[in-house]
């Protein structure tokens, strides 16, 4: 899921460029991440259950490759918690029972925490009736969407999510210039026989706002074609939505990506979470979510062998395709964060030097002792 609403503007934030490096950053092996992240989460008062929940969700997602979604959201979960949009240990609540469908309320709680508890009682719920939608509003940032679908999958579930952000805009729709919504994303999962399953996951935006922060902290560009600055044109600087005066990422596929963009607001927010987002300005620093999941049982359809064994036979002919000229191989949606989880598992995960500076900062501001993180974490 993406992050909304951009960080505070840095110590160069009047300039085309964020902080910028100030050395080459970390390289933090998983389990010290792991253990650091729960000391930091332990400070929003959490139950250790609760601390654990988001700590590994977010490193789990810096794993993955996606370090727009990892443990930099920390210094905003903070600040969304000191102004009170944030509730710990708060729980999903049902407000309405259908059997197979089911409207839940996130109480303002952790996303990792109230997104697998969502998912949860999806997953119970499809493997009762064979499918369940499941509308979800007014959680607090749920993270990487992915994650969710792969709690699907590894139950044998078909998933289908769409999800709103309730945070200032950061999108401009398509023939705009100036954001009108957020980053809105679209994930589906699909459990494949034998093999790990398929997991889309994808912003409905060029790239994630998540990403334009780690280039605004690393003093670096973003990739042409991904965001306007604060007159329409076009920009490769991240600051234009990290920093006032804002700017605005473009869908991507032009009018392809817009249109889902508000499909998923109208499905995610006006449906889900009875909330859409255009009317925030960014004075607020929580960033809540809608998601309509929708989960289908394979076999409840009656054609579970069919469906697993035409399944393979596709994905098998895709696997023998032939790379085309500068590619290693034809690969699946999920295939580039498992092989980069493999990797940093073995490696570690790099954190440059201005996000694990943000990171101690938020930690001092729970009170939480920051030399007990950086031993934590090795760095001490």
């Amino acid at each position: 899921m993406n992050l909304p609403g951009g960080d505070r503007p840095g110590p160069a934030a009047g300039g085309l460029r964020g902080p910028g490096p100030v050395d080459a950053g970390h390289l933090i092996a998983e389990a010290p991440l792991r253990a650091a992240m729960r000391i930091v989460a332990a400070g929003f008062g959490s139950a250790p259950d609760e601390a654990a929940a988001v700590a590994d969700n977010l490193v789990d997602a810096n794993l993955t490759g996606h370090d727009s979604h990892g443990i930099g959201m920390l210094p905003r979960y903070v600040e969304a918690f000191l102004e009170g949009g944030l509730v710990p240990g708060a729980r999903v609540r049902v407000l309405h029972d259908a059997g197979a469908l089911l409207r839940l309320d996130g109480c303002a709680g952790f996303g990792q925490v109230i997104g697998r508890e969502a998912i949860s009682l999806g997953i119970e719920r499809a493997r009762r009736h064979g499918v369940a939608v499941v509308a979800l509003g007014n959680s607090h940032h749920l993270g990487r969407i992915g994650a969710w679908a792969e709690q699907a999958a590894d139950a044998g579930l078909v998933s289908l999510h769409f999800v709103n952000v309730i945070a200032r805009p950061v999108v401009a729709p398509y023939g705009g210039a100036r954001a009108g919504f957020g980053t809105n994303p679209f994930t589906a999962g699909v459990p494949l026989a034998g093999r790990p399953p398929l997991i889309l996951d994808f912003a409905t935006s060029t790239i994630a706002h998540g990403k334009t922060r780690v280039a605004y902290n690393k003093g670096e560009p973003v990739p042409p074609g991904c965001l306007i600055d604060d007159q329409g044109r076009p920009s490769t600087d991240p600051r234009w939505t990290n920093a006032e005066p804002w700017g605005a990422l473009l869908a991507f596929g032009a009018h392809k990506g817009y249109g889902l963009a508000v499909l998923s607001e109208l499905l995610g927010g006006a449906l889900a979470a009875g909330l859409v987002g255009h009317r925030e300005d960014g004075s607020r620093r929580r960033v809540l979510n809608g998601m309509l999941s929708v989960l289908l049982d394979p076999a409840a359809l009656g054609g579970k062998a069919a469906f697993e064994r035409e399944a393979e036979a596709f994905v098998a002919s895709l696997r023998v395709m032939p790379p085309a000229p500068g590619t290693e191989r034809v690969l699946l949606a999920g295939d580039p964060e498992r092989a980069q989880r493999e990797r940093r598992c073995a490696e570690g995960v790099p954190v440059d030097a201005t996000t694990w500076r943000q990171i101690l900062d938020a930690a001092a501001a729970l009170g939480v002792d920051t030399a007990s993180v950086e031993r934590a974490a090795g760095l001490a």
